[in-house]
């Protein structure tokens, strides 16, 4: 077995998580036990880490509707008004927010996004592409990424999305939408995005509905400060909690902002500090997230990338077995026909004829068979190929498949994949055991069991 060097963007967030994060850095290293084992597996290569598929980043997603509610917000809540005056209700852009400590402000394509693995849009453009030919190309048509030095933003990253009403009903568009509020740990709807219908809307609200028991959802009220009080603003909540349960949303908290600079008054600062309350709880879903996505790794592992192996390797085997049997068929073919004209029967059973004769039919038939498994197996690379992309896969089933393509197992009925066996089971099951542990442990740092302190 070839060792399998810790890769680059490993280290970097074992570094990290390395004081802050316990749960997190232990996480990263039951990672790189995965990728040993996707490694010798031919999965992935010597630089490439399954922890890639997930963004470590605690993510904030923002969706409004096309009045100036959700940009009023973002430059009210990052102190940015000034450094982000581009960011506009009719934005088209799905514009991703960085913290950077440098006094000017930045504004970088998609592309930057698609080729880093750190940030959720880590190979987009593949999966764009997939949604609608043609549009892979046109990336930064779709995304763009904004730094700017503000506090809030430091450890996390915003996603600001189009407006729901400006955001074009296309395929990419519906894509895109849905991804970031999967992979979002606080989804932020601002209450205008439901003023109006549209197809892009009538998305939403299925994408809500179909996340909506992971309570990851904020509706934001922006109201004039003037209409404001405690008592207008519970009918407020209630009437936007009736709207939204006639739509299908039963879940999610509300938050009244007043509509208008923060800092102004307390009423503004108090909804800020219930807004800073959830933000804080975002790391710590975060972490789950990232583990959820370990233990998902781990089961796809075999339910997935093993699965689909296993499906190429009996077809190319049940090709090259049909390849060959079509030649002896047509070889017992013209020895019945020899028989009835020449009456080769007696040869057959002569005790030194007839074994001479079975063996120079073998020696024929074992390179033609290698010769029909490596034609074979072509198009099975191809066909795996494919269904990585359709299922938008990290790892290289083609490569694994390749590395069963051997003179051994061309001869031989061996169906199951190059070391995929029971010690390799075992060393999942045990990747999955430590990763039940971790949640466990990230659970403890929350909780005590019958007033005992944990125990380590």
């Amino acid at each position: 077995m070839t060792e399998k060097t810790t890769s680059k963007y490993l280290l970097n967030l074992e570094k990290h998580f390395a004081i802050d994060n316990p749960v997190l850095l232990k996480a990263s290293k039951v990672f790189h036990e995965l990728d040993q084992i996707e490694f010798d597996l031919g999965l992935i290569e010597q630089e490439e880490t399954t922890a890639c598929k997930n963004s470590w980043w605690p993510i904030i997603s923002l969706m409004g509707g096309n009045s100036t509610a959700k940009s009023r917000f973002i430059n009210s809540y990052l102190g940015s008004d000034k450094l982000l005056s581009g960011i506009q209700a009719s934005t088209h852009k799905y514009t991703v927010l960085l913290h950077n400590n440098q006094s000017t402000p930045a504004t970088l394509p998609g592309t930057a996004l698609d080729v880093d693995p750190r940030y959720p849009f880590f190979q987009i453009s593949q999966k764009i592409e997939q949604q609608q030919r043609g549009e892979g190309n046109r990336i930064n048509s779709y995304l763009e990424l904004k730094t700017l030095d503000s506090p809030r933003l430091k450890g996390r990253l915003f996603i600001d999305a189009p407006n729901i009403n400006a955001n074009p009903n296309s395929p990419v568009g519906i894509f895109l939408t849905r991804h970031i509020i999967e992979n979002s740990d606080l989804v932020m709807v601002f209450t205008d995005a439901f003023d109006s219908a549209s197809p892009m809307l009538n998305e939403l609200i299925k994408n809500i509905i179909a996340h909506q028991d992971s309570n990851k959802f904020v509706y934001i009220i922006d109201e004039p400060v003037r209409s404001l009080s405690p008592i207008s603003n519970n009918e407020l909540v209630s009437s936007w909690q009736r709207k939204l349960a006639d739509l299908g949303l039963n879940t999610g908290q509300f938050i009244v902002v007043p509509n208008q600079d923060s800092g102004v008054d307390l009423q503004n600062h108090i909804s800020f500090l219930t807004i800073d309350q959830r933000m804080a709880n975002v790391g710590h879903v975060r972490s789950y997230r990232v583990l959820n996505a370990l233990n998902d790794s781990i089961v796809d592992l075999e339910q997935v990338a093993v699965a689909e192996v296993k499906k190429g390797i009996q077809t190319w085997k049940d090709r090259s077995t049909f390849s060959s049997l079509i030649v002896l068929g047509f070889i017992a073919t013209l020895a019945i026909f020899a028989e009835i004209s020449f009456g080769i029967l007696e040869l057959l059973i002569d005790p030194i004829i007839g074994p001479a004769i079975i063996l120079s039919i073998t020696l024929f038939m074992i390179p033609l068979h290698l010769l029909f498994s490596k034609f074979q197996a072509k198009p099975v690379i191809a066909q795996l190929h494919a269904r990585q992309k359709e299922l938008g896969l990290l790892e290289n089933l083609a490569g694994m498949f390749e590395q069963n393509v051997t003179v051994s197992r061309m001869l031989l009925p061996i169906s199951e994949p190059v070391d995929w066996n029971k010690k390799t089971k075992a060393r999942i099951s045990l990747l999955a055991d430590k990763t039940r542990e971790l949640v466990q442990s990230l659970n403890d740092t929350f909780s005590t069991y019958n007033d005992y302190p944990n125990q380590k």
